[in-house]
């Protein structure tokens, strides 16, 4: 489970993915967020490090993601209490200019809780137009049998503002929207109604420095239906606003 997973659209389930050239790339990032919040859902209110790595060749992606609990806000501050594998592909849709497709599994692992495992299968459309939107749709084959679409737009600016002649510093905008099948949402929330559950907006500032990306970020949550609200199924507030950073490199 991942802000990425999410929420951004920057996770590493599909890191990588839009590479085609038949060769082999790898993609390394170390993200701190001053919370973690997956799909609008507070699964620790105080700071993680979620490290990744990602391999990509001809579309295929595989890849691997973590979450680090760095205080005691759940009693297990130093423990990794995710684990994230994923196996991706991505590619053209035949007979359809400026659309790819994408299909995949997620292998989540929770070392500390119950059920300690599940899984997701995933497709999805990016589109070629302006803002980039994109649709995913996850559904889970293993503990949970619910369904989640998340739709996604985007934008980036290659330089906003310069730190040094050298330096630039650019703005990714990226909002998404969450929507939960009954199914899903009873078991997640305990309210058994198809929901448009959440919506995040995340502002990133992404400058070079010494050949890593280092991505400063600014990321709001925030859950848009009233009885996932009043459910208080993860006893914290239903609106987040926290700070993250994020460095990563491409080989």
């Amino acid at each position: 489970m991942s802000l990425r997973k999410t929420a951004v659209l920057s996770v590493l389930m599909v890191c990588g993915a839009s590479v085609y050239a038949e060769s082999v790339e790898i993609d390394v990032t170390a993200d701190f967020f001053g919370k973690y919040i997956w799909r609008g859902q507070n699964l620790n209110n105080s700071t993680v490090f979620q490290p990744g790595v990602g391999v990509s060749y001809a579309g295929l992606t595989g890849a691997v993601w973590g979450n680090l609990d760095m205080t005691d806000s759940n009693g297990q501050r130093g423990e990794f209490t995710e684990w994230d594998f994923s196996l991706g592909y991505t590619a053209a849709l035949p007979g359809v200019e400026g659309v790819d497709v994408s299909v995949g599994l997620i292998h989540y692992h929770f070392p500390s809780t119950r059920p300690s495992n599940t899984a997701e299968v995933y497709w999805g459309f990016a589109f070629d137009l302006p803002l980039a939107p994109s649709v995913t749709v996850y559904h889970d084959i293993d503990s949970f049998n619910g369904t989640y679409v998340s739709l996604g737009v985007g934008h980036s600016f290659e330089e906003l503002f310069r730190l040094s002649p050298q330096m630039p510093v650019g703005l990714d905008i990226g909002v998404s929207a969450g929507w939960g099948n009954a199914q899903y949402n009873g078991d997640y929330w305990d309210v058994k109604n198809s929901k448009l559950n959440d919506l995040t907006v995340s502002l990133a500032f992404p400058v070079d420095v010494a050949g890593w990306t280092v991505s400063p970020s600014v990321n709001y949550v925030t859950l848009l239906n009233n009885r996932l609200r009043a459910s208080d199924a993860y006893a914290q507030k239903s609106d987040y606003l926290f700070a993250g950073l994020s460095v990563s490199k491409s080989f």
